[in-house]
């Protein structure tokens, strides 16, 4: 069979009113599997990472990362008939999405209701912070906020005794993204099989508790047997100083405790009772990991390497953000790949980590200048040029290139 240039979702349109990360992430995802992604950006400045970060030739880093394989268009939805714009827009896509405030969309008359009576099988996705209602649903909301709300914060801590600490990358935003475009696609297939729409709803904090609660809320899990503080397993975590650097060292199993003691040429630690199985291991785990730090201070990271490798123990360098873009396991996958854009200049990116055998992911646009395709995807819609050029003339639609 034929390998396919278009992605797996060739022929989905969808209508993005996005900006940030959450959002854009989504789309970037369903755009880089064959998307047609329909960016609605405001006429006065777009999407705010248009504005920030690393910058060259008016091309931000983050919005050339989020953005890719997207079309804008930069339509004032503040007036009513850039809102009749891009209904004209929907009546042909496939999904909408946007990631305003809770009833902010209603207000402006673009709301489910609004939309599903020119597109009544489309797919509507609201993105937000806290949630549709309750106490939260209407203040701002930023990633810092969502990770101390949920729990985030401490668990990073490692203990409900010491300070909170921030992941330090907006982890919510990003999960957020990859929930939501799971579910759009699954969505997508309920359509294809029913001819049924739907109304998705996630919020970046429901996102993050579901995501902690398989691995670190195991104390609040049993009804009736909560705990009431959360203590550290350890506070040694499983990163080593070494001679030279550092390097991330775990083992589990008794076969890998016993390749570790031949590597460390320990073969006492056999028959300490403390380490004698798993549980045991476990229970002494603050002097076990600083055991193993004591050792591996003596030798250089690389000599670690081979070492503990050639008795199959679970081992990797730490690695610098420059020394992940060299390093040889990276290349090897092809994870990341350069390309030019237009305006920005050659570009370093990540390919889409999933890699489909028959519709491979590509990159077919570079992140657009704000409102680089207004006129194209009007005339996609349908509009007359007449029309399309009242709209410009009045500023209701942006056409930058």
């Amino acid at each position: 069979m034929p390998v396919s240039q278009d992605g797996p979702l060739k022929g989905i349109r969808v209508i993005d009113l996005t900006s940030m990360i959450s959002g854009p992430t989504t789309t970037m995802i369903l755009a880089d599997q064959g998307a047609d992604i329909i960016k609605v950006e405001n006429p006065n400045g777009g999407d705010h990472t248009r504005g920030v970060s690393t910058h060259r030739n008016g091309f931000s880093a983050s919005f050339v990362n989020n953005n890719r394989n997207k079309r804008s268009i930069a339509l004032n939805l503040k007036n009513p008939r850039g809102v009749e714009a891009l209904k004209e827009l929907t009546r042909d896509s496939d999904v909408f999405i946007q990631n305003f405030r809770p009833g902010v969309a209603e207000r402006i008359g673009v709301g489910e209701a609004a939309i599903r009576a020119v597109a009544p099988s489309i797919i509507y996705v609201s993105i937000s912070g806290f949630g549709e209602t309750g106490p939260y649903a209407q203040k701002p909301v930023y990633d810092p906020l969502v990770q101390a709300l949920s729990g985030l914060t401490t668990i990073q801590a490692g203990s409900d005794d010491h300070r909170p600490r921030l992941v330090r990358t907006i982890l919510p935003d990003k999960l957020t993204g990859y929930a939501a475009s799971q579910a759009i696609s699954a969505a997508l297939f309920h359509r294809e099989r029913t001819g049924e729409g739907q109304h998705i709803k996630l919020s970046m904090l429901d996102t993050v508790v579901s995501f902690l609660w398989g691995s670190d809320m195991g104390g609040h899990t049993f009804i009736g047997d909560e705990l009431e503080r959360e203590t550290a397993q350890s506070f040694i975590d499983l990163i080593y100083e070494t001679s030279d650097g550092y390097i991330s060292v775990a083992v589990q199993s008794n076969k890998e405790w016993a390749g570790i003691c031949r590597a460390f040429e320990k073969s006492e630690w056999l028959s300490d009772p403390r380490f004698a199985n798993a549980a045991l291991r476990h229970e002494n785990i603050n002097d076990r990991l600083q055991m193993i730090q004591d050792v591996l201070k003596a030798r250089t990271t690389s000599d670690w390497l081979e070492r503990l490798e050639a008795h199959d123990v679970p081992c990797a360098p730490v690695l610098t953000r420059k020394e992940v873009v060299r390093h040889p396991q990276i290349i090897a996958n092809e994870t990341i790949i350069s390309h030019d854009h237009p305006v920005a200049g050659k570009l370093r990116q990540t390919q889409p980590a999933p890699r489909f055998s028959k519709t491979p992911t590509s990159y077919r646009i570079p992140a657009p200048g704000l409102g680089q395709h207004s006129v194209e995807v009007l005339r996609e819609a349908g509009l007359e040029e007449e029309q399309i050029t009242a709209l410009i003339d009045e500023g209701i639609v942006g056409s930058g290139a």
